[in-house]
């Protein structure tokens, strides 16, 4: 486990998170991820299993454990 944050050199905390990725019509939330946060700057990182893990997912080759709807605003000027 790395102590200090490789962007601002804060400590590192162990913690569960959750994964949110979004591109174009591509939409995932993963939750329960294991990280390292930074307590300064939020930062997270993961471990190459985790990293595999995500992409697993990222690719369709799981079957999701529950779906969402979300609401979609247009924001006005």
């Amino acid at each position: 486990m790395r102590t200090r944050c490789v962007f601002c050199g804060g400590k590192v905390a162990k913690k569960r998170v959750m994964f949110a990725y979004d591109e174009a019509e591509k939409h995932l939330l993963i939750e329960n991820v294991p990280a390292e946060v930074c307590e300064q700057c939020g930062e997270k990182t993961y471990s190459p299993d985790v990293t595999d893990k995500i992409l697993e997912y990222a690719k369709n080759d799981v079957k999701p454990s529950r779906t969402i709807q979300v609401p979609v605003y247009k924001f006005a000027s």
